[in-house]
This record gives C-alpha cells, sequence and structure tokens, in this order.
C-alpha cells in the first residue's frame, strides 16, 4: 500500500522542530516534508517550497496538510494547491503533536488523506489539558468514560505488551506504543514507584486519552494475575523500570511470554552496547534467567523500529564488562 504524504507547514521554524519531535517518539517516517516561511520570504517562496514537496513524495494523490495556523500565509498558499485536489487531499489547521502522531499512526492502516484527517481532530482537541484540573470544562471526556466500559466484566486480563523501560510512561509509550497495541489500561509494576506518591500521580497524570493508568506493587501485579476478576476485560500493558522486576512477576506467576525491550538507562558501573540500553552483570543474569523461564525478547524503542536480537547486546555487553576487570 501507497503511505499518504504528509507535509508540515508553519510560520518559522516551527514545522521543522515538531518534525524533529515526532522522530522521537515515534521514529523516523518516509514520506513527511517540513516547509517552512521565514521572515525573509513571502506567498511566493512558500508556494514553490509546497510545490517541490508534494512531487519528492511516492504517492501524489494522497497528500495531508498539517498547518500552524488557519487563514495565515503558510494555510493560504496550502489552500491554493488543494483546489485542484480537494477530492482527495486534505488541509489540518491548529498543529500539535498529539495531531501529528496520530496522523503517523492512522497512515499505518488507512490509506485516504481525508479519512486520516477527519480522524486525527479528537486526538489534536484531547492533547489540550490543563492544570489545576478544576479550570477544564466540566463535561466528562466521551474517551475517558469509554475506557472504563468493560471493567469487572467476564473474562480474562489481556496482556497486549510488556516492556522494561526505565523511563516508564513517557512519550513514546504514551503514543507510538498505545497507538500500536490500544490498551485500555497502562500499568506500572514497580515496587519503588508504588512508594513514591509523585512518581505515581505523574504517571496517572501522562497517561493517554481513553486509557487509565495505574501503579502497582510487583506483589500485587502477582494478585492481579492470578485473580483478575477486577480488570476482566480489559488489555493491558505493562511497564516495569528494570529487568529484576520484570522477573519477580514472571517468576510470581505473570504469565508474560515476551518482552520489550526499550530503555535501560546507564548509571555508574554499567556498560552501554548501545545507544539505549546499559547493562551490569545483575542485568545479564537476569535476562539469562528470563529467557531459561520461556520468555522471549522484542527489542525495539518504539513499534516502527526493526527488533534487535538481544543475545546479540548481551554478548557484547558481557565483553565490555569482562574488560573492565
Amino acid at each position: 500500500m501507497k503511505m499518504v504524504g504528509i507535509i508540515i507547514a508553519s510560520h518559522g521554524e516551527f514545522a521543522n522542530g515538531i518534525l524533529q519531535s515526532g522522530s522521537m517518539i515515534f521514529g523516523q517516517q518516509e514520506n513527511v516534508k517540513a516547509v517552512t516561511l521565514m521572515p525573509s520570504e513571502g506567498p511566493d517562496d512558500i508556494h514553490a517550497k509546497l510545490e517541490e514537496a508534494v512531487a519528492s513524495f511516492d504517492n501524489q494523490d494522497q497528500v495531508l496538510f498539517l498547518v500552524d495556523l488557519w487563514g495565515g500565509t503558510p494555510f493560504n498558499q496550502v489552500n491554493n494547491l488543494f483546489e485542484e485536489h480537494k477530492d482527495k487531499w486534505a488541509i489540518v489547521a491548529g498543529l500539535n503533536l498529539p495531531m501529528l502522531i496520530e496522523a503517523y499512526a492512522s497512515r499505518l492502516s488507512m490509506e485516504s488523506a481525508q479519512e486520516i484527517a477527519a480522524h486525527i481532530i479528537e486526538t489534536a482537541k484531547d492533547g489540550v489539558k490543563i492544570r489545576p484540573e478544576e479550570l477544564a470544562p466540566k463535561e466528562a471526556p466521551k474517551a475517558a468514560a469509554a475506557s472504563t466500559a468493560n471493567a469487572g466484566q467476564p473474562g480474562s486480563l489481556e496482556y497486549g505488551l510488556a516492556r522494561i523501560d526505565s523511563r516508564l510512561l513517557h512519550g513514546q509509550v504514551a503514543t507510538a506504543w498505545s497507538k500500536s497495541v490500544n490498551p485500555t489500561r497502562i500499568i506500572v509494576v514497580s515496587d519503588a514507584v508504588a512508594k513514591d506518591e509523585l512518581r505515581s500521580n505523574l504517571i496517572k497524570q501522562a497517561a493517554p486519552a481513553g486509557v487509565k493508568a495505574h501503579v502497582v506493587p510487583i506483589e500485587q501485579m502477582i494478585k492481579i494475575a492470578k485473580d483478575d476478576k477486577h480488570f476482566g476485560g480489559q488489555k493491558a500493558l505493562l511497564l516495569f523500570e528494570t529487568p529484576e522486576d520484570a522477573l519477580r512477576a514472571v517468576e510470581g506467576g505473570v504469565p508474560l511470554k515476551e518482552i520489550n525491550v526499550g530503555s535501560m538507562a546507564h548509571s555508574t558501573g554499567k556498560v552501554q552496547p548501545n545507544q539505549v540500553l546499559a547493562f551490569d552483570q545483575k542485568d545479564i543474569d537476569t535476562f539469562k534467567k528470563l529467557e531459561s523461564d520461556g520468555v522471549s525478547f522484542d527489542v525495539r524503542k518504539v513499534p516502527s523500529d526493526g527488533r534487535g536480537n538481544l543475545d546479540d547486546i548481551l554478548k557484547k555487553a558481557q565483553n565490555m564488562l569482562n574488560e573492565q576487570k
């Protein structure tokens, strides 16, 4: 399938900045171009840039324009091009990062620019939040109500993804992985975080719209796995801060067959065989024990990345540790 092309257009460097932010969260993207109107430029300049960006796409029949401001020069020049293609192209103004991430996720399954445009509006709106919460409009968000609709219903808790990530719930998880897995619950499984009220509250507030986040101690997760009547009919994305926490959960009875290895922060005494994973001897031994317990590993930061080979990474880490001795 030919992927819908996306052009991000803005006054100044905003388009380049949000393109970089989107890549950090969702991975590098093909058929996406940033087009900027700089202070020294006029309408003809950005018009030429827009035409050049469209011409670079594999699929010029389906183009989605994400523009910063309705009625501004970038929008007006996009609109001029749009008139000859309005049966297939689409424009969405009010660009924000949730909108861009949702567009990236949507074009994995949607082949029409106009279908994606209609779909991303709610996500863009839901991305606007406020604290203190009492300043927000009083009406309850529709998506949030939907997330708990199946709570307590018959059935077992479905484990959509289990991930080891020292950053726990952050942008890549709240957007890219949540869009890929579509969980109704995100469960951080950590004794340390469960005891830290501030971190627990921040994690709960970081949950994407329509998904409820929980922080539970490891023993509590083991109990849930053995008697999940309170989560019947739910789909969970589990987050572990360390491989040691994941091993305790697995050996306690949490039925995980595969674990996504996303990020392990560097600290004193650890070696770093690649950009995002750092290990000490305890970590290496823990992964080997998980493997002997029948767990396989998916080494990826985001869903669009290729899978890494954990055995090769562990061998490199072991050699680096041996060299330190």
